[in-house]
């Protein structure tokens, strides 16, 4: 029997991967289009963090944020984290489990968790970026979003403390 290479089963995730235990999951749009994983993880709002609309909470419009940003390192998603932040925070206080997700949930949604990360336990990038990694070790937002989660932190903590470049991709 052969056994898959380490990336290989990082990439094979069936079900999203838990931030912040029964409440914030990180995922993809696969895994936010399967009414089963809804279910299971009892998913009640989304983060959606691509270009991509899909079947979710339809005609219930408070349960879906959809930032509609490319996978480049061009996008700007920094005029969104507030309402990210805040989004998130109104369905934790409903008790509601939260999917955070992108196309492939490896460089935006990541991203999205990280700006969440430092605003809500006002910490560092740096720490943030560590905490993440150990959730999901395939993260990887892409140089123009970190730059982004930099400033985010200035705004968020009152200074550039993580240095962008000491981060382990």
């Amino acid at each position: 029997m052969q056994t898959g290479s380490i990336e290989e089963l990082d990439a094979f995730q069936p079900y999203p991967v838990e931030i912040i235990p029964g409440k914030i999951y990180l995922g993809n749009f696969r895994q936010a289009c399967d009414p089963q994983i809804q279910k299971d993880l009892k998913i009640k709002a989304h983060v959606n963090i691509s270009m991509e609309a899909g079947p979710f909470f339809k005609g219930d419009a408070d349960k879906l944020l959809h930032i509609k940003v490319e996978d480049s390192p061009e996008a700007n998603i920094s005029p969104f984290l507030r309402l990210l932040c805040h989004f998130i925070e109104i369905h934790l206080e409903l008790d509601s489990v939260i999917l955070v997700f992108s196309t492939l949930g490896i460089s935006r949604s990541c991203a999205a968790i990280l700006a969440y990360l430092v605003h809500q336990n006002e910490q560092t990038l740096k720490r943030s970026w560590a905490y993440l990694k150990k959730c999901k070790n395939n993260m990887c937002p892409n140089r123009g979003l970190v730059a982004q989660l930099s400033q985010w932190e200035k705004i968020v903590l009152g200074d550039c403390i993580t240095d962008v470049m000491d981060l382990v991709y």
